[in-house]
């Protein structure tokens, strides 16, 4: 297997790991700064058991860090974890394909087929 393979691989779990809107979501609370799992509750609303199930992807993935502290686990982003999406983006950004010529003509049109 080759290293851009290899990247690819990395990439797509990731995203596959981040397209549960709840996990999302726990990445959002924690992309600023460490919480608890008490607060990532209440920012969150999520509950339990639905929030230390989907932390544990996070953590499994090595997409989260964690600390103990007596009895609070803490949360914290990796931010090193998300650097193949900058590189995705990156990639993507530079061969962007501009819009067709007579985009909105062909919307209408494809409008028209669907009545």
């Amino acid at each position: 297997m080759t290293d851009g393979a290899d990247t690819d691989d990395v990439l797509v779990e990731l995203l596959r790991v981040l397209a549960h809107p709840v996990r999302l979501k726990l990445v959002f609370a924690i992309r600023e700064q460490e919480l608890a799992v008490g607060q990532i509750e209440s920012a969150t609303g999520i509950g339990q058991p639905l929030l230390s199930q989907q932390l544990g992807v996070l953590r499994k993935a090595d997409i989260v860090d964690t600390r103990r502290e007596a009895k609070q686990i803490f949360y914290r982003l990796r931010p090193e974890a998300l650097v193949p999406i900058r590189v995705l983006a990156d990639r993507l950004g530079d061969r962007a394909a501009p819009p067709p010529a007579g985009g909105d003509a062909s919307a209408a049109h494809f409008a028209r087929i669907l009545r």
